[in-house]
Protein backbone atom coordinates (compact mmCIF):
# COMPACT_ATOMS: atom_id res chain seq x y z
CA UNK A 1 0.00 0.00 0.00
CA UNK A 2 1.60 3.28 -1.07
CA UNK A 3 0.65 6.93 -0.81
CA UNK A 4 2.13 9.74 -2.85
CA UNK A 5 3.04 13.04 -1.18
CA UNK A 6 2.60 16.50 -2.67
CA UNK A 7 6.29 16.39 -3.72
CA UNK A 8 5.76 13.13 -5.55
CA UNK A 9 7.65 11.10 -2.96
CA UNK A 10 6.26 7.61 -2.42
CA UNK A 11 6.05 6.54 1.22
CA UNK A 12 4.84 3.32 2.77
CA UNK A 13 1.73 3.78 4.86
CA UNK A 14 0.29 1.98 7.83
CA UNK A 15 -3.48 2.07 8.35
CA UNK A 16 -5.10 1.86 11.78
CA UNK A 17 -8.54 0.30 12.03
CA UNK A 18 -10.39 1.06 15.25
CA UNK A 19 -13.29 -1.02 16.49
CA UNK A 20 -11.71 -4.01 14.78
CA UNK A 21 -13.80 -6.47 16.79
CA UNK A 22 -17.07 -4.71 15.89
CA UNK A 23 -19.48 -4.98 12.97
CA UNK A 24 -17.89 -2.31 10.75
CA UNK A 25 -14.26 -2.40 11.85
CA UNK A 26 -13.97 -6.18 11.52
CA UNK A 27 -15.44 -6.10 8.03
CA UNK A 28 -13.01 -3.39 6.92
CA UNK A 29 -10.02 -5.12 8.52
CA UNK A 30 -10.76 -8.39 6.69
CA UNK A 31 -11.10 -6.56 3.39
CA UNK A 32 -7.80 -4.73 3.86
CA UNK A 33 -6.04 -7.94 4.83
CA UNK A 34 -7.31 -9.59 1.66
CA UNK A 35 -5.67 -6.75 -0.29
CA UNK A 36 -2.37 -7.26 1.52
CA UNK A 37 -2.52 -3.94 3.35
CA UNK A 38 -0.41 -3.39 6.45
CA UNK A 39 -2.70 -2.41 9.29
CA UNK A 40 -2.82 -1.98 13.03
CA UNK A 41 -6.00 -3.14 14.71
CA UNK A 42 -6.90 -0.86 17.63
CA UNK A 43 -8.85 -2.88 20.19
CA UNK A 44 -9.68 -2.83 23.88
CA UNK A 45 -9.24 -6.56 24.35
CA UNK A 46 -6.36 -8.09 22.36
CA UNK A 47 -7.77 -11.53 23.06
CA UNK A 48 -10.73 -10.76 20.82
CA UNK A 49 -8.74 -9.23 17.96
CA UNK A 50 -8.97 -11.07 14.63
CA UNK A 51 -5.81 -12.76 13.37
CA UNK A 52 -5.23 -11.31 9.91
CA UNK A 53 -2.33 -11.35 7.50
CA UNK A 54 -0.28 -8.16 7.66
CA UNK A 55 -1.88 -6.92 10.86
CA UNK A 56 -0.54 -5.97 14.27
CA UNK A 57 -2.39 -5.06 17.44
CA UNK A 58 -2.66 -1.77 19.33
CA UNK A 59 -4.47 -1.82 22.66
CA UNK A 60 -6.42 1.27 23.72
CA UNK A 61 -9.83 2.65 24.58
CA UNK A 62 -11.03 5.88 23.01
CA UNK A 63 -11.42 7.46 26.44
CA UNK A 64 -7.75 6.81 27.30
CA UNK A 65 -5.90 9.53 25.42
CA UNK A 66 -2.32 8.51 26.28
CA UNK A 67 -3.01 4.87 25.38
CA UNK A 68 -4.63 5.92 22.09
CA UNK A 69 -1.67 8.15 21.22
CA UNK A 70 0.73 5.29 21.89
CA UNK A 71 -1.37 2.84 19.87
CA UNK A 72 -1.41 5.27 16.94
CA UNK A 73 2.31 5.98 16.80
CA UNK A 74 3.58 5.64 13.23
CA UNK A 75 0.07 5.56 11.75
CA UNK A 76 -0.55 7.47 8.54
CA UNK A 77 -4.27 6.85 8.00
CA UNK A 78 -6.88 5.93 10.61
CA UNK A 79 -10.37 4.54 10.29
CA UNK A 80 -12.23 5.97 13.26
CA UNK A 81 -15.34 3.86 13.76
CA UNK A 82 -17.83 5.64 16.00
CA UNK A 83 -17.89 4.28 19.54
CA UNK A 84 -20.67 2.25 21.06
CA UNK A 85 -23.55 4.47 22.15
CA UNK A 86 -22.99 5.69 25.71
CA UNK A 87 -23.69 8.71 27.87
CA UNK A 88 -20.16 10.03 27.25
CA UNK A 89 -19.59 8.86 23.67
CA UNK A 90 -18.81 12.37 22.43
CA UNK A 91 -16.08 12.75 25.04
CA UNK A 92 -14.65 9.43 23.87
CA UNK A 93 -14.62 10.63 20.27
CA UNK A 94 -13.01 13.96 21.10
CA UNK A 95 -10.31 12.22 23.14
CA UNK A 96 -9.60 9.82 20.28
CA UNK A 97 -9.36 12.69 17.76
CA UNK A 98 -6.95 14.61 19.99
CA UNK A 99 -4.87 11.47 20.51
CA UNK A 100 -4.68 10.87 16.75
CA UNK A 101 -3.53 14.43 16.16
CA UNK A 102 -0.93 14.20 18.92
CA UNK A 103 0.35 10.91 17.50
CA UNK A 104 0.92 12.51 14.09
CA UNK A 105 -1.84 10.72 12.20
CA UNK A 106 -2.18 12.31 8.77
CA UNK A 107 -5.66 11.24 7.68
CA UNK A 108 -8.89 10.22 9.45
CA UNK A 109 -11.79 8.39 7.83
CA UNK A 110 -14.73 8.68 10.23
CA UNK A 111 -18.03 6.77 10.26
CA UNK A 112 -20.56 9.52 10.91
CA UNK A 113 -24.33 9.60 10.44
CA UNK A 114 -26.63 10.70 7.63
CA UNK A 115 -27.71 14.32 8.07
CA UNK A 116 -25.45 14.92 11.06
CA UNK A 117 -25.87 18.48 12.32
CA UNK A 118 -26.08 20.54 15.50
CA UNK A 119 -29.88 20.54 15.52
CA UNK A 120 -30.82 17.35 13.66
CA UNK A 121 -33.74 15.38 15.06
CA UNK A 122 -31.84 12.19 15.82
CA UNK A 123 -30.17 13.11 19.08
CA UNK A 124 -27.13 10.88 18.69
CA UNK A 125 -26.35 12.30 15.24
CA UNK A 126 -25.58 15.61 16.94
CA UNK A 127 -22.61 13.86 18.54
CA UNK A 128 -21.44 12.83 15.09
CA UNK A 129 -21.59 16.43 13.91
CA UNK A 130 -19.54 17.58 16.91
CA UNK A 131 -16.99 14.85 16.16
CA UNK A 132 -16.78 15.95 12.53
CA UNK A 133 -16.15 19.51 13.67
CA UNK A 134 -13.35 18.37 15.97
CA UNK A 135 -11.72 16.43 13.13
CA UNK A 136 -11.97 19.45 10.83
CA UNK A 137 -10.36 21.64 13.49
CA UNK A 138 -7.55 19.15 14.12
CA UNK A 139 -5.74 19.90 10.87
CA UNK A 140 -5.76 16.24 9.83
CA UNK A 141 -7.02 15.30 6.39
CA UNK A 142 -10.43 13.68 6.61
CA UNK A 143 -13.24 11.85 4.88
CA UNK A 144 -16.65 11.49 6.51
CA UNK A 145 -18.83 8.48 5.78
CA UNK A 146 -22.33 9.57 6.78
CA UNK A 147 -24.09 6.24 7.20
CA UNK A 148 -27.84 5.85 7.19
CA UNK A 149 -29.57 3.46 9.58
CA UNK A 150 -28.08 -0.02 9.38
CA UNK A 151 -30.42 -2.31 7.50
CA UNK A 152 -28.88 -5.22 9.42
CA UNK A 153 -30.53 -3.98 12.60
CA UNK A 154 -34.08 -3.54 11.29
CA UNK A 155 -35.20 -6.96 12.62
CA UNK A 156 -34.42 -5.66 16.11
CA UNK A 157 -36.97 -2.90 15.65
CA UNK A 158 -39.61 -5.60 15.98
CA UNK A 159 -41.13 -6.20 19.40
CA UNK A 160 -40.66 -9.94 19.80
CA UNK A 161 -43.73 -10.28 22.00
CA UNK A 162 -46.26 -9.57 19.27
CA UNK A 163 -44.19 -9.02 16.07
CA UNK A 164 -44.96 -5.32 15.79
CA UNK A 165 -42.70 -2.34 15.10
CA UNK A 166 -43.82 0.62 17.19
CA UNK A 167 -42.68 4.19 16.90
CA UNK A 168 -43.59 7.76 15.97
CA UNK A 169 -42.27 7.50 12.40
CA UNK A 170 -45.50 8.48 10.65
CA UNK A 171 -45.26 7.94 6.91
CA UNK A 172 -41.62 9.01 6.81
CA UNK A 173 -38.98 6.97 5.03
CA UNK A 174 -35.44 5.80 5.70
CA UNK A 175 -32.72 4.72 3.28
CA UNK A 176 -31.34 1.90 5.42
CA UNK A 177 -27.89 0.65 4.35
CA UNK A 178 -26.18 -2.71 4.74
CA UNK A 179 -23.07 -2.73 6.92
CA UNK A 180 -21.25 -4.64 4.18
CA UNK A 181 -21.79 -1.66 1.88
CA UNK A 182 -20.47 0.73 4.54
CA UNK A 183 -17.37 -1.45 4.89
CA UNK A 184 -16.88 -1.55 1.11
CA UNK A 185 -16.95 2.24 0.93
CA UNK A 186 -14.53 2.54 3.84
CA UNK A 187 -12.16 0.07 2.19
CA UNK A 188 -12.23 1.94 -1.11
CA UNK A 189 -11.58 5.28 0.60
CA UNK A 190 -8.72 3.89 2.70
CA UNK A 191 -7.08 2.31 -0.36
CA UNK A 192 -7.31 5.50 -2.40
CA UNK A 193 -4.80 7.52 -0.41
CA UNK A 194 -5.80 11.17 -0.44
CA UNK A 195 -8.23 10.94 -3.35
CA UNK A 196 -11.21 11.41 -1.05
CA UNK A 197 -9.76 14.01 1.30
CA UNK A 198 -12.18 16.72 2.34
CA UNK A 199 -15.21 14.78 1.13
CA UNK A 200 -18.38 13.75 2.95
CA UNK A 201 -20.28 10.79 1.51
CA UNK A 202 -23.91 9.88 2.20
CA UNK A 203 -23.87 6.10 2.57
CA UNK A 204 -27.41 4.87 1.92
CA UNK A 205 -29.32 1.92 0.64
CA UNK A 206 -30.90 1.90 -2.85
CA UNK A 207 -34.35 3.04 -1.72
CA UNK A 208 -36.15 4.93 1.01
CA UNK A 209 -38.59 2.68 2.85
CA UNK A 210 -41.39 3.56 5.23
CA UNK A 211 -41.50 1.66 8.52
CA UNK A 212 -44.56 -0.11 7.14
CA UNK A 213 -42.46 -1.15 4.12
CA UNK A 214 -39.76 -2.47 6.46
CA UNK A 215 -42.35 -4.44 8.43
CA UNK A 216 -43.82 -5.90 5.24
CA UNK A 217 -40.41 -6.96 3.90
CA UNK A 218 -39.42 -8.57 7.19
CA UNK A 219 -42.77 -10.34 7.32
CA UNK A 220 -42.35 -11.68 3.81
CA UNK A 221 -38.82 -12.90 4.42
CA UNK A 222 -39.52 -14.52 7.80
CA UNK A 223 -42.78 -16.03 6.61
CA UNK A 224 -44.76 -14.55 9.49
CA UNK A 225 -46.64 -11.21 9.38
CA UNK A 226 -45.04 -8.21 11.09
CA UNK A 227 -47.06 -5.10 11.78
CA UNK A 228 -46.35 -1.41 12.22
CA UNK A 229 -48.12 0.57 14.92
CA UNK A 230 -47.66 4.32 14.83
CA UNK A 231 -47.19 5.91 18.25
CA UNK A 232 -47.18 9.44 19.52
CA UNK A 233 -43.90 10.57 21.05
CA UNK A 234 -45.42 10.24 24.51
CA UNK A 235 -46.63 6.71 23.76
CA UNK A 236 -43.18 5.80 22.46
CA UNK A 237 -41.48 6.80 25.70
CA UNK A 238 -44.10 4.92 27.71
CA UNK A 239 -43.88 1.72 25.66
CA UNK A 240 -40.10 1.63 26.15
CA UNK A 241 -40.23 1.88 29.92
CA UNK A 242 -40.18 -1.92 30.11
CA UNK A 243 -36.55 -1.93 28.96
CA UNK A 244 -35.46 0.07 32.02
CA UNK A 245 -32.88 1.89 29.86
CA UNK A 246 -31.29 5.24 30.78
CA UNK A 247 -33.06 8.39 29.61
CA UNK A 248 -30.40 9.33 27.04
CA UNK A 249 -30.69 5.91 25.40
CA UNK A 250 -34.48 5.95 25.21
CA UNK A 251 -34.36 9.47 23.79
CA UNK A 252 -31.99 8.18 21.13
CA UNK A 253 -34.32 5.30 20.25
CA UNK A 254 -37.39 7.51 20.00
CA UNK A 255 -35.62 10.25 18.05
CA UNK A 256 -34.66 7.69 15.42
CA UNK A 257 -38.35 7.41 14.59
CA UNK A 258 -39.04 11.15 14.80
CA UNK A 259 -36.11 11.75 12.45
CA UNK A 260 -37.74 9.35 9.99
CA UNK A 261 -41.04 11.19 10.39
CA UNK A 262 -39.27 14.52 9.75
CA UNK A 263 -37.86 13.20 6.46
CA UNK A 264 -34.27 13.54 7.63
CA UNK A 265 -33.32 9.95 6.76
CA UNK A 266 -35.05 9.69 3.40
CA UNK A 267 -32.11 10.71 1.21
CA UNK A 268 -31.10 8.09 -1.34
CA UNK A 269 -27.55 8.70 -2.51
CA UNK A 270 -25.48 7.25 -5.31
CA UNK A 271 -22.32 7.46 -3.24
CA UNK A 272 -21.96 3.73 -2.53
CA UNK A 273 -21.84 2.94 -6.23
CA UNK A 274 -19.76 6.01 -7.06
CA UNK A 275 -17.05 5.04 -4.57
CA UNK A 276 -17.11 1.23 -4.83
CA UNK A 277 -18.34 0.61 -8.37
CA UNK A 278 -21.26 -1.54 -7.23
CA UNK A 279 -24.81 -0.59 -6.19
CA UNK A 280 -25.92 -0.91 -2.57
CA UNK A 281 -27.89 -3.92 -1.39
CA UNK A 282 -31.61 -3.53 -0.74
CA UNK A 283 -33.25 -4.65 2.49
CA UNK A 284 -35.10 -7.60 0.95
CA UNK A 285 -31.97 -8.95 -0.74
CA UNK A 286 -29.94 -8.47 2.43
CA UNK A 287 -32.44 -10.33 4.61
CA UNK A 288 -32.85 -13.10 2.07
CA UNK A 289 -29.09 -13.62 1.89
CA UNK A 290 -28.56 -13.47 5.66
CA UNK A 291 -31.26 -15.36 7.58
CA UNK A 292 -29.04 -15.16 10.66
CA UNK A 293 -30.01 -11.50 10.93
CA UNK A 294 -33.65 -12.37 11.61
CA UNK A 295 -33.35 -15.84 13.12
CA UNK A 296 -34.76 -14.55 16.42
CA UNK A 297 -38.00 -13.71 14.59
CA UNK A 298 -38.45 -17.12 12.97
Amino acid sequence: MNDTTALGETVETLIAVTGATGGIGSRVAKRLAAEGVRQRLIVRDPGRAPVLRGSEIGVAEYRDGPAMSKALEGIHTMLLVSAKESVDRLDEHLTAVEAARDAGVHRVVYTSFLGAGPECTFMLARQHWATEEAIRASGMAFTFLRDSLYADFTPYMVDGDDRVIRGPAGAGRASAVARDDVASVAEAVLLAGGAHDGRSYDITGPEALSVQDIADILGDVTGKPIGYEEETVEEAFTSREKYDAPDWEVEGWVSTYTAIAAGELSLVSGDVEAVTGHPPTGLRDLMTAHPDMWAHLA
